[in-house]
C-alpha cells in the first residue's frame, strides 16, 4: 500500500507540474517539471535527480539523492571523435551499465537538471529520452530552483549572514587591539562576546543543515538494473553526420528553400575556428549553418533553463526556424548546448527536431567533411 501512495503521488506531482508548464505556453507540456513540484519528490524511491554537472560542481552542491552523469560524457567517442554506434550517444550495453550503475531502472522518473542554465540538464534529458525511456523531465530552474524553494535553506542563509556579521566583529576587534591606545579590556569582551555568538548561530546552522534540499560532498549509489528496449529506441531526435552531411548539402544548394536548418548552437570563438576543445583536429563550423548561441535560449536573468514559450518562438523567427523543416541542432558533443535547442523546439511543439549527437567532435576530426571558417 505504501508503495502504491507513492507511485500515486508522483502521478499527482507531475499532473500538477503540466497545468503549471501549461501557463508558460509550452506546447509540449510533458517535459519540464517546476522546483516547487520537484521538490515533492525528493526522496521518493521511484524517483531518480540526475545532475549533468560535472563532478567537482556536484560535490559542491547537489540534490540530496541524486546521482551524477555529465552531459559531456554521455556522448562516447574515440580519441579521433568516432563513436561506435553512431547515432546513438553510446552503444546499448554500454548505456545499459551506466544507467544500470547509477541505481536507475526502467520504471524510475529521471529528472534531471544542472545549475540552472539548461544546457547540461537537456543534454541527460536527451540522453534518455532518446533511449526511450518513459518517463524523465527537465527540472526548470535547476539546483538553484530548489534552493530558492527550500524553506531550510532561506533559514540557513539568514543563518550565514549572522555568523558573517559577528566574525566581522571579531575580526574588526581583533585588528583594534592591534592599535596604539586601544581600549583591551572592552576589545577583548568583545572579541569573546562574538566568538560565543558566532558558535552559537554555528551550531544552529549545523542543525538545519541536515534539512536542506541541496547538500555538499560525494555521490552515493546503489545499482539497479536497467534494460533498454532496441524497438523503443527514438531514431527520430538523433542523428549521425551524414544525416547531417545531406541536409548540408541541400542547404547550399537550396539556401532559404532549403527543407533543412542546421543551428550551430557554440559560442562566436567556435563557430569562427579560434577555439578548439579537447581533441578536435579542426576548428570551424558546418558550411551553411545557422548561428544561435545556446543563450538566447537559457533564461540566466530569471535563473531559468528555458525563456518563455513566446521569447523562444520570437528567437526562432528571428531566425526563419519554422515547424516545416527539418531542423539538427550541433555544439561540441551533442548533449549540452544542442540539446537545449531540440529540447526547446520540442517545448513549441516542433515534431522534426534532432540533436546531432556526434556534433563538432565527429564532424571537425572527419578530414572528408568540409568545414568553413
Amino acid at each position: 500500500m505504501n508503495r502504491l501512495l507513492k507511485t500515486l503521488c508522483v502521478a499527482a506531482s507531475l499532473s500538477a507540474a503540466t497545468v503549471l508548464m501549461a501557463a508558460e505556453g509550452y506546447k509540449d507540456n510533458t517535459i519540464l517539471i517546476s522546483a516547487e513540484e520537484a521538490i515533492k519528490l525528493i526522496g521518493n524511491p521511484k524517483v531518480m535527480f540526475v545532475s549533468g554537472d560535472n563532478e567537482d560542481i556536484y560535490k559542491l552542491g547537489h540534490i540530496k539523492g541524486s546521482v551524477e552523469m555529465y552531459a559531456h560524457h554521455l556522448h562516447h567517442s574515440e580519441i579521433d571523435g568516432s563513436m561506435h554506434c553512431e547515432p546513438l550517444y553510446r552503444c546499448v550495453d554500454d548505456a545499459e551499465q551506466l544507467i544500470s550503475k547509477k541505481g536507475i531502472s526502467n520504471d524510475t522518473l529521471v529528472i534531471a537538471y544542472d545549475d540552472f542554465k539548461g544546457p547540461n540538464a537537456t543534454g541527460v534529458y536527451s540522453f534518455f529520452d532518446s533511449y526511450g525511456h518513459k518517463n524523465v523531465k527537465v527540472l526548470n530552474g535547476g539546483r538553484a530552483a530548489i534552493m530558492a524553494a527550500d524553506p531550510a535553506q532561506k533559514e540557513y542563509d539568514e543563518l550565514n549572514k549572522e555568523l558573517k556579521a559577528f566574525k566581522k566583529v571579531e575580526k574588526d576587534a581583533k585588528n583594534a587591539l592591534k592599535t596604539e591606545g586601544a581600549d583591551k579590556s572592552a576589545l577583548e569582551a568583545t572579541i569573546k562576546k562574538a566568538a560565543q555568538d558566532a558558535n552559537a548561530v554555528s551550531a544552529k546552522m549545523a542543525i538545519v543543515e541536515k534539512r536542506l534540499m541541496v547538500v555538499k560532498g560525494d555521490e552515493v549509489t546503489k545499482p539497479a538494473k536497467y534494460k533498454i528496449d532496441p524497438k523503443k529506441i527514438k531514431w527520430n531526435v538523433i542523428a549521425g553526420k551524414d544525416e547531417v552531411k545531406h541536409a548540408m548539402e541541400d542547404i547550399l544548394k537550396n539556401g532559404k528553400k532549403s527543407k533543412y536548418v542546421i543551428i550551430d548552437s557554440r559560442g562566436i570563438a567556435e563557430i569562427v575556428g579560434e577555439r578548439k576543445m579537447d581533441n578536435v583536429a579542426r576548428g570551424g563550423h558546418v558550411p551553411g549553418a545557422t548561428f544561435i548561441e545556446w543563450s538566447q535560449i537559457s533564461d540566466a536573468d530569471k535563473k531559468l533553463s528555458f525563456r518563455s514559450a513566446a521569447e523562444l518562438q520570437k528567437v526562432y523567427d528571428n531566425y526563419g526556424i519554422t515547424p516545416d523543416k527539418t531542423i539538427y541542432a550541433y555544439c561540441h558533443v551533442g548533449a549540452g548546448r544542442s540539446s537545449e535547442h531540440i529540447t526547446a523546439l520540442q517545448l513549441l511543439g516542433y515534431k522534426n527536431v534532432k540533436v546531432f549527437t556526434g556534433s563538432w567532435d565527429v564532424w571537425g576530426n572527419d578530414m572528408n567533411l568540409p568545414i568553413k571558417r
